[in-house]
C-alpha cells in the first residue's frame, strides 16, 4: 500500500522524467538549429562585357648613326620636324604630339676577343615622338602607314599602338556587382534543389579582373590587361559563401 509520502516521490520522479525528456528535446532542437546555421554553399559568379578602347598611345623612334656626333645630330634635328609635320598632315592635333629628349649612345671598338676598347667608333642618336589620343581608329591607321616616311629618307621605327579603356575603374565596380548577382542566382538554384533557401553572405572574395583581346580565352592568376587590341572583353569573378536556411 502506497503512503502519501511514496505518492509524492512517484509524482516527483514523473515530473523529473518529463522534464528530462522535454529538456533533451529542446536541447536537441537548439543543437540541430545551431548546426544548421553552420551550413553554407560557396559559389562562383562571373560577369563579362565587351568594351572598345577610348585611348591610344603610339610612339615612333627616329635614330641615326654617324662617326661624328654632329653629323648624327644634324640628320636627327632635320627629320624630327618632318615626322611631326607628317602626323599633323594626317589629322593629328599638335597638342597630342610629344617629342622626347635626344638620347645618345657611344659606340666603341671591340678587340679580337670581343672585349670593348676605349676607342670611339661612332654615335647613335635617337629621339621619339609619342601620340596620345582618343581618336583610336585614326591613330591606329596612321601607325600602320608611318613607314611611308622611310621612302622620304627618314629612319623611323614605328612601335605597336597601345590601346586603353579609361573607364576601367568604374566598370570594375559595376561588373563586380553583376558577378555577385550571378553568384546569388547560382546559390539560390543550388539550395532550392534540396528544398533549402540561402541566407546572409558569410564570406566573399573578389577575383582578379581579366581584360583580354575580344574572344580570347586567356586567363592569369595575376590578371590580364591587354593593350594590343581596340576591342576587348572584360571578365569579373567573385567567390561568395552563403548561409543555408
Amino acid at each position: 500500500m502506497f503512503t502519501e509520502r511514496s505518492s509524492n516521490w512517484v509524482n516527483a520522479a514523473f515530473v523529473i522524467a518529463v522534464g528530462l525528456v522535454l529538456s533533451s528535446f529542446i536541447f536537441g532542437w537548439f543543437f540541430a538549429k545551431s548546426r544548421r546555421g553552420d551550413d553554407s554553399v560557396t559559389v562562383t559568379g562571373s560577369a563579362k562585357k565587351r568594351i572598345k578602347s577610348d585611348l591610344v598611345v603610339w610612339s615612333a623612334d627616329v635614330s641615326y648613326q654617324a662617326s661624328q656626333i654632329a653629323d648624327a645630330y644634324t640628320r636627327l634635328s632635320g627629320d624630327i620636324p618632318k615626322v611631326r609635320q607628317y602626323l599633323i598632315s594626317k589629322g593629328v592635333a599638335e597638342n597630342q604630339i610629344t617629342v622626347s629628349a635626344i638620347t645618345t649612345t657611344t659606340l666603341k671598338r671591340t678587340d679580337s676577343n670581343g672585349n670593348e676598347t676605349g676607342e670611339i667608333t661612332g654615335y647613335v642618336l635617337k629621339q621619339s615622338l609619342e601620340v596620345r589620343s582618343n581618336e583610336v581608329e585614326k591613330i591606329a591607321a596612321i601607325a600602320r602607314q608611318a613607314t611611308e616616311l622611310i621612302n622620304q629618307g627618314v629612319m623611323v621605327e614605328s612601335s605597336a599602338p597601345k590601346f586603353y579603356f579609361t573607364g576601367i575603374g568604374d566598370l570594375k565596380v559595376e561588373m563586380l556587382g553583376e558577378a555577385a548577382s550571378d553568384a546569388k542566382a547560382r546559390a539560390v538554384k543550388i539550395a532550392s534543389s534540396t528544398g533549402d533557401s540561402i541566407g546572409a553572405v558569410k564570406n566573399a572574395r573578389m577575383g582578379v579582373m581579366q581584360v583580354t583581346a575580344a574572344d580570347s580565352t586567356d586567363v592569369s592568376d595575376y590578371g590580364i590587361y591587354d593593350t594590343s587590341t581596340i576591342d576587348k572583353d572584360v571578365t569579373a569573378v567573385v567567390n561568395i559563401s552563403f548561409a543555408v536556411n
